[in-house]
């Protein structure tokens, strides 16, 4: 099964949900919003994306802005520790199977993660 994990104010997240759904695959939603990830789990997302916290980061965001410039190399840690208190600052979906995760956009990709 795939876990989506699923901002609702987010319309790429949104669009996916309704590609697995049209096309019967079954996933269970993680609501970033409602249910944030602790550091723990966090840190097991970003080794199964194989990137770092800082590479999923809505660098357009306010909450970005109040932490970060675009021009400082952020700090993973503290980049992490946003995250987890700032939920919505990561982009949304991101698929996960197994040992493996990616972001869910474009959909094309989303295509592929899920029929291999």
């Amino acid at each position: 099964m795939i876990k989506v994990i699923h901002n609702n104010k987010c319309p790429k997240s949104k669009a996916i949900l309704e590609y697995l759904d049209e096309n019967d695959i079954k996933f269970q939603i993680i609501d970033i919003n409602r249910d944030p990830l602790s550091l723990f789990e966090l840190r097991t997302l970003f080794k199964k994306l194989n990137k770092t916290p800082s590479k999923v980061l809505k660098k357009s965001s306010a909450i970005f802005q109040k932490y970060f410039t675009e021009s400082e190399q952020v700090n993973e840690e503290q980049a992490l520790e946003v995250i987890a208190q700032n939920p919505e600052v990561i982009q949304c979906p991101i698929l996960i199977k197994g040992k493996i995760a990616m972001p869910g956009n474009p959909l094309e990709n989303v295509k592929f993660f899920i029929e291999n």
